[in-house]
């Protein structure tokens, strides 16, 4: 059974998000704006959704970009994928940063992120004196070739 995830508006008129597809991942977030924006080129923005959510134990809440506005705008988001954790009840805000090359007009309403619900597993974790051995080793970034 899938997760009951509740969502509060804290505007009129936020847009409670919906899977646009039979088999999206995502959910798409809203901007809720008195009015449009512009964010410049190099700038950031913190984008209202209107929206409060609640989270069920043992589920997170991705925030991650949406695939158009990086392709036509290069626009993303600055942490991205935000984490939205179970104990969080407040609004939903979207951090947005423009890495086009042209300032970006965000609209009341406009689609701006998406919001991917997983589960989350909280590990049991071992302080130890040494690692166990593994073929990789401590080889990095790169280190398994192309």
């Amino acid at each position: 059974m899938p997760p009951r995830v509740l969502f509060k508006k804290l505007r009129a008129d936020a847009i409670v998000p919906r899977y646009m597809t039979a088999h999206a991942a995502g959910l798409d977030l809203s901007a809720a704006l008195d009015g449009p924006i512009e964010i410049a080129t190099g700038r950031r923005a913190a984008i209202p959704t209107g929206l409060a959510i609640k989270l069920p134990e043992g589920y997170e809440a991705q925030v991650r970009p949406r695939s158009g506005l990086a392709r036509d705008h290069g626009i993303t988001l600055i942490n991205s994928p935000g984490t939205i954790d179970a104990d969080f009840v407040g609004e939903v805000t979207i951090l947005v940063i423009n890495h086009g090359d042209r300032p970006v007009r965000i609209e009341p309403g406009q689609r701006i992120a998406q919001l991917v619900i997983a589960p989350v597993v909280q590990a049991n974790l071992v302080e130890v004196a040494e690692l166990p051995a593994t073929a990789r080793g401590t080889g990095g970034f790169g280190s398994t070739g192309r």
